[in-house]
């Protein structure tokens, strides 16, 4: 309801409704389109009457009238040679011209137009008619029936006489019919001239409604939305403070009211950001006194925490060497729980040396080859090897850019707990490596005892351990140095638990595509792998657990 109120508020702010001027303009424009069709079509209509009785009656009826003048001659001419020769062959005129008359008559009868000008007409044909009638009654039809009679009876210039009256009706019907025709063109005439006036004034008046629509449309619509850009162009150009205001229709107005409250919340979240932006550079500075400090313990940690530890080995062998046997067996206990407990002081001084230092330090990086970190670790990893007969084999691994030392101890960090976390069987290794279009996908196969799928993300936690420390040496810090080693050269390492049998650790690393790589540096295949031996964890407490390996 609330938000309801403000939409209509900001609505009457402005001027009229968007949809109302076009609602307006559409009117006015449908308006003009059904007044326009009305007088096109009355014009049209009247042109086609006009049209019909010019080309559709009178011109035929003046064809008409003309056949019957001379249906009336022929008439003339056969009683005229009938009664001059008295050849009866001299009357076949007289017949057809009979015939056509009375065509001639039922034409005109039919094309006259029912008006007052076409009764004058009729009047025409009638006193044509009564003509005619009156010649053949007083001339023709006694010379037809009595040629002898009716010269001896009728006068010399009785037919004449009567035959100058038809000739005289038919004149004056035939002038008639012209002044008719004339007058019909004329009005026909003025009909078309009318329509395209009509049409010349429908178009121009849809055009300048169209011209005053458009100029309204803009005076309400373009030029409000084009102080409104100019407007909000000055806000993207970093003017905060610039208000926005609307004009023009309602929606336009709301338009700006709703920019303007974004504008608003945008400067609200920069000084928002600006704050967050100086509790980060205060926060970063922190960080970097700390990262300092951390550099001064490394420094104390490796130089000065170092040497007490020595000397506190060195005197409890001393102690253990000189006095074993001499003192009761409890003491040698101690002795010896003292000498072991300085020894993992030491080791795990160095493991976290190590790994606080990894991504710290100012290393030279380049190109490195695996194969060559390969045969570094299985060197250092001899003894371990010959003790458990395990056997070791790679696909041809490329170069890729980084740090030889990290990259190095990665490689040995992860063959080095394949073969320490060995089951019964002969340890063995296999060490792949492919290219999946982007990066370099590598894989450290085993045969070992495996780890539970639930242990994935568990196992590079740092110290974190799958077995009591007794069972298996180390500090619980190889798997979390390799996930850190992996992180720093932009890859990531995980836990293949779709594996069956032995443990599958997968890694990436960027690097160059694969050319044409060597041979493996060995024939062995890959290893098979048993069915799975997995031994279930033992319960330990956090503090005593820690990775499934590492080296020592």
């Amino acid at each position: 309801m609330i938000q309801e109120r403000t939409q209509q508020e900001r609505e009457r702010r402005g001027g009229p409704r968007m949809r109302q001027v076009v609602g307006l303009g559409l009117g006015l424009l449908a308006l003009v389109i059904v007044i326009s069709a009305v007088v096109g079509a009355l014009a049209i209509s009247r042109l086609n009457d006009s049209r019909h009785t010019v080309l559709d009656r009178l011109e035929p009826a003046a064809n008409a009238a003309l056949r019957l003048e001379n249906a009336l001659i022929d008439q003339e001419t056969g009683v005229r040679g009938w009664i001059i020769g008295g050849d009866p062959s001299l009357r076949e005129p007289y017949t057809q011209g009979r015939t056509e008359e009375n065509r001639a008559y039922t034409d005109l009868e039919r094309l006259l137009p029912k008006s007052a000008e076409g009764d004058r007409l009729r009047a025409d044909l009638a006193e044509v008619g009564a003509r005619a009638q009156a010649w053949r009654t007083g001339y023709a039809e006694p010379a037809l029936a009595d040629r002898a009679a009716t010269i001896g009876a009728l006068p010399p210039d009785q037919g004449k006489r009567l035959f100058d009256a038809v000739r005289a009706a038919t004149a004056a019907q035939q002038a008639d019919l012209g002044d008719e025709r004339a007058r019909a063109r004329e009005e026909l005439s003025r009909d078309a001239t009318t329509l395209t006036a009509t049409l010349i004034a429908v178009a121009a008046l849809f055009t300048g409604l169209v011209l005053l629509v458009a100029l309204v449309f803009r005076r309400m619509v373009t030029r409000p939305l084009e102080h409104l850009g100019e407007q909000v162009r000055k806000v993207t150009e970093g003017h905060y403070n610039q208000v926005l205001t609307g004009r023009g229709p309602a929606e336009i107005t709301a338009l700006a009211y709703d920019v303007n409250s974004m504008r608003d919340r945008i400067v609200e979240e920069l000084h928002s950001t600006e704050a967050a932006r100086a509790l980060i550079d205060e926060q970063a500075e922190d960080l970097r006194r700390s990262n300092a400090e951390l550099e001064q313990f490394a420094y104390v940690a490796s130089h000065d925490l170092q040497e007490p530890l020595r000397k506190v080995a060195s005197f409890c062998q001393l102690l253990e060497k000189r006095y074993k046997g001499q003192l009761d067996e409890r003491a040698d206990q101690y002795i010896a729980f003292a000498v072991d407990g300085a020894k993992r002081m030491q080791t795990l001084i160095n493991d976290l040396l190590a790994f606080s230092r990894v991504g710290r330090l100012d290393t030279e990086r380049g190109d490195v080859d695996l194969r060559e970190c390969l045969d570094h670790a299985l060197h250092a990893l001899a003894a371990a090897r010959e003790e458990s007969g395990a056997s070791i084999t790679a696909d041809p691994l490329p170069t890729v850019p980084g740090d030889g030392l990290l990259l190095g101890q990665l490689v040995q960090n992860l063959v080095g707990n394949a073969i320490k976390f060995h089951a019964e069987e002969v340890p063995r290794v296999h060490l792949g490596a492919r290219w999946d279009g982007a990066q370099w996908e590598f894989s450290c196969v085993d045969n070992g005892i495996g780890i539970e799928p639930q242990y994935a993300d568990r196992i590079f936690v740092i110290f974190q351990r799958l077995h009591p420390k007794d069972a298996y040496a180390g500090t619980g810090i190889g798997l979390a140095m390799c996930k850190k080693i992996v992180e720093y050269h932009g890859g990531r390492i995980w836990l293949d638990a779709e594996g069956t049998g032995g443990t599958t650790i997968r890694w990436t690393l960027p690097g160059p595509p694969p050319a044409a790589l060597p041979e493996p540096r060995e024939s062995e295949p890959e290893p098979e792998r048993p069915e799975p031996t997995t031994r279930e964890p033992q319960s330990q407490g956090p503090a005593d657990e820690a990775v499934r390996g590492s080296n020592a």
